[in-house]
């Protein structure tokens, strides 16, 4: 019999049941008894995965560690996707050549197909979040614009200038190469934290991403921020972009990171974004203070964006992943279930369980809620996806059409080299890939 409960604070029902925690499966007890979520499970070593202890029967459920497992909104999740395990194991019977399935949800957990393990690093944290990874993110919006305008004003001095700039860090890891970006840092004028990027937006791609983080890195506060000049500066960007038929071609937003806004900013709205409102407003309001918060949230409201104050450096990464959510529904409401290749990779995480190096792709979508009730709000459940190893992909070139000295080789639509005969993996200690052809 499964018993439930209903939640006092959100009123969802949650069933009372026991799933398999990929980090507490196994372990026991000072009694020898085992710990809850962590029942037996039964892990052998398996050829196709590397000789990774895997179970080729259940898949187990990841979470980073900054979130709760025995929350309401996970324990529904959780007990939803249960539905998918039998799916897995069906698809992995039909296709031997199938490597990792799985299910990243929106609140923060991890369905992984074949079960494993998961451990811990040297300081007993779990920091994978599969709402971080470009799979997820690809899958879960559209190409986008973004330019991300940051307050450089002298009240931004310590630490609400560590957190700004955390924010930013996290905001361009959100980005992928379908996107577009600039930053802007504003105080007494407007300064483009890249003077040669100055007017434009630039693709959202590995090297202008650690490019930008370098920058950001070194900024100071000082002077007086005036928002109007920075906004009005970002508008033109992206009209310019937009009418000439430039960069994502699809969502356009601007994320304004201060610690608060005193101007009358009205009238810059009205002359680039109404009534039609094709850009959207994040704010970002950085700090405890809260005697603007009311002009901030004003600005993300009036502007079809989403507004949220980040107090804390612990803050930062849930309150920025909310902006995806915003941008998906569209493509929720309008039920456009596009499916998407990634870039080739080497995961850093599948490459610290197995000690091997394989280039990957991901294939994944996202997933919807169906319900009526729901329909019209757009709510994203998750993305589902599965890794494709390269040397897959290539055995189904046609070797006998090629030629004797023929070989086939695969691009991405952004001209980024999939595989190619002569590719050379390179990848340094942070796990971070490039890849040349010799």
């Amino acid at each position: 019999m499964l018993l439930s409960v209903e939640c006092s604070v959100c009123s969802q029902v949650v069933p009372l049941f026991d799933y398999y925690n990929s980090l507490l499966i196994n372990e026991k007890d000072e009694n020898d008894n085992y710990v809850e979520l962590g029942d037996e499970f039964i892990l052998e070593p398996n050829e196709h995965f590397n000789n990774l202890l895997v179970n080729t029967t259940y898949s187990d459920v990841q979470l980073p560690t900054n979130v709760y497992n025995k929350d309401p909104g996970i324990l529904n999740g959780v007990y939803m996707s249960e539905a998918l395990n039998p799916i897995f194991v069906d698809n992995f019977q039909r296709d031997p050549t199938l490597t990792w399935q799985y299910f990243g949800s929106s609140t923060g957990f991890f369905r992984l197909y074949p079960g494993i393990k998961w451990m811990p690093d040297e300081n007993g944290v779990i920091s994978f979040d599969c709402r971080n990874r470009g799979w997820y993110i690809q899958a879960a919006t559209s190409p986008k614009d973004i330019i991300i305008v940051v307050d450089i004003s002298g009240s931004m001095k310590g630490l609400l200038m560590t957190i700004a700039k955390h924010t930013i860090i996290t905001i361009l890891d959100t980005l992928g190469e379908n996107d577009f970006v600039n930053i802007i840092a504003y105080n007494d004028y407007v300064h483009y934290v890249e003077p040669c990027f100055k007017g434009i937006l630039v693709q959202a791609d590995r090297d202008n991403r650690e490019h930008f983080k370098q920058l950001v890195d070194e900024l100071q506060a000082k002077g007086v921020g005036t928002v109007n000049k920075a906004v009005l500066e970002s508008f033109k960007i992206l009209r310019e972009f937009r009418e000439a038929g430039q960069g994502g071609l699809c969502n356009q937003a601007i994320m304004l990171i201060t610690d608060g806004a005193v101007e009358d900013y009205e009238s810059v709205f009205e002359k680039y974004n109404w009534p039609d409102r094709k850009v959207r407003v994040f704010t970002y309001l950085i700090g405890r203070e809260v005697t603007f918060a009311q002009n901030v949230k004003w600005i993300a409201c009036n502007n079809k964006g989403y507004y949220t104050q980040i107090s804390t450096l612990a803050d930062v990464q849930e309150n920025v992943m909310e902006y995806l959510h915003v941008l998906s529904r569209p493509m929720v409401i309008n039920h456009d279930h596009d499916i998407i290749w990634t870039e080739a990779y080497m995961d850093s995480a599948v490459r610290t369980l197995t000690q091997s190096l394989l280039l990957m792709t991901t294939v994944a979508m996202p997933v919807f809620s169906k319900k009526n009730e729901t329909r019209s709000h757009g709510i994203l459940l998750g993305v589902v996806g599965s890794d494709v190893p390269l040397r897959e992909l290539l055995k189904l070139a046609p070797r006998y059409k090629l030629g004797v000295h023929g070989y086939a080789f695969l691009n991405t639509n952004n001209g980024y080299i999939l595989s190619h005969p002569d590719l050379r993996p390179l990848v340094g200690d942070s796990d971070a890939l490039s890849t040349v052809v010799a």
